[in-house]
């Protein structure tokens, strides 16, 4: 248990600083005030003052044992109230000590100190009740700051284990369509069951090494997500028209893991399913402002009916990048005549 004003560098010379100033106060007044000696009243104001100063120290740990939370408002006044007579005694008993018997041997200054031992035992009872709300204002703003800071991790935690949980929700249907395929592929064409088996795999493979990290660099994502098209490709052939047109100064920047694979698998299933025809499936990224713009555009057959999916895709994307960036404008959706676009804007991060 330490104490505060040990654990920051300028918090004891702060403290020692206002006890100082209450020392040169006390002085001065002896002297002008009341006409004590120059010599006499230095020395009472630099043994009382900082004598208390050092015996104040040990008021935090009775702070800290007498809490207010757990007690009962009349038992603290009472254990308070003995603390600070037990502990202005011993301050002016220290102080008799140092300023009678050792330093000041003048009668008329032994008289003086007498005298004013009433006094100087209540003034040490206000300040020890000054310093222990002082030490109840430290605690509580500690207990605050602590619990701040445990909420903010609290909220951390969740937050990432929202983002797990959303990321893992990525529509795993066409794993399952692949091996579909496959199975189909195993007689007609051995050849190209064997080539999408190696790429499913890969893909796994890659989505796999990416489950504890929430962004990866966008070059990254790209790759894993062309695995994705690559496994389509083989399942629709010729249906697929890929295009690419990415700035080379985009494919370093950060992005959420797995963010452009339901954007593919979206054009995919509302693109290439319902389509007799090919299916042009543009992926553009540019940076634009501070923003990543990212951009995914199919083209489709309006006169076809949409599969409704489980609606986990979009719907995804939108939770995940509101919850990583706390913006909840980053995705856009526009579809116009026969093209249907999906328009993502990640904040960048600089590193």
């Amino acid at each position: 248990m330490s104490h505060p004003l040990f654990q920051r560098k300028n918090s004891l010379f702060y403290y020692l600083f206002v006890w100082s100033l209450i020392t040169v106060s006390h002085t001065v007044i002896l002297n002008i005030g009341i006409g004590l000696r120059w010599e006499f009243a230095l020395w009472d104001g630099i043994v009382l003052n900082l004598t208390y100063a050092f015996l104040a120290l040990s008021f935090w740990y009775s702070c800290k044992f007498i809490s207010l939370e757990k007690r009962n408002f009349f038992p603290i006044l009472i254990n308070h109230s003995l603390a600070s007579v037990v502990s202005s005694l011993i301050w002016l008993g220290i102080a008799y000590i140092i300023l009678v018997r050792i330093a000041i041997p003048d009668q008329l200054y032994h008289k003086f100190f007498n005298n004013a031992f009433l006094w100087r035992l209540l003034i040490g009872i206000l300040f020890y009740f000054i310093m222990v709300s002082f030490y109840y204002l430290l605690i509580y703003y500690q207990s605050f700051h602590e619990k701040l800071l445990r909420e903010s991790e609290l909220k951390a935690l969740v937050k990432e284990a929202e983002l797990k949980t959303l990321k893992f929700q990525i529509n795993p249907h066409f794993i399952f369509n692949s091996l579909n395929s496959i199975n189909s592929l195993i007689l007609s064409s051995p050849q190209k069951a064997g080539e999408m088996t190696i790429k499913l795999s890969e893909f796994l493979r890659s989505t796999l090494a990416k489950n504890e990290a929430q962004t990866g660099k966008l070059e990254d994502e790209i790759r894993t997500a062309k695995l994705y098209l690559d496994i389509e490709e083989v399942r629709f052939g010729d249906k697929i028209d890929f295009i690419e047109e990415v700035d080379g100064k985009c494919l370093n920047k950060a992005v959420p893991s797995m963010i452009l694979q339901p954007l593919f698998e979206n054009a995919i299933k509302h693109g290439v399913y319902e389509s007799i025809e090919m299916v042009q499936i543009k992926f553009t990224c540019r940076i634009n402002n501070n923003y990543l713009k990212i951009m995914v555009e199919n083209n489709f057959d309006p006169e076809t009916v949409n599969r409704t999916g489980i609606g986990v895709g979009l719907d995804n994307i939108r939770n995940r990048l509101e919850k990583a960036y706390n913006q909840s404008n980053l995705l856009h959706i526009e579809k116009e005549n026969s093209h249907f676009r999906a328009i993502i804007n990640i904040p960048i991060e600089e590193r």
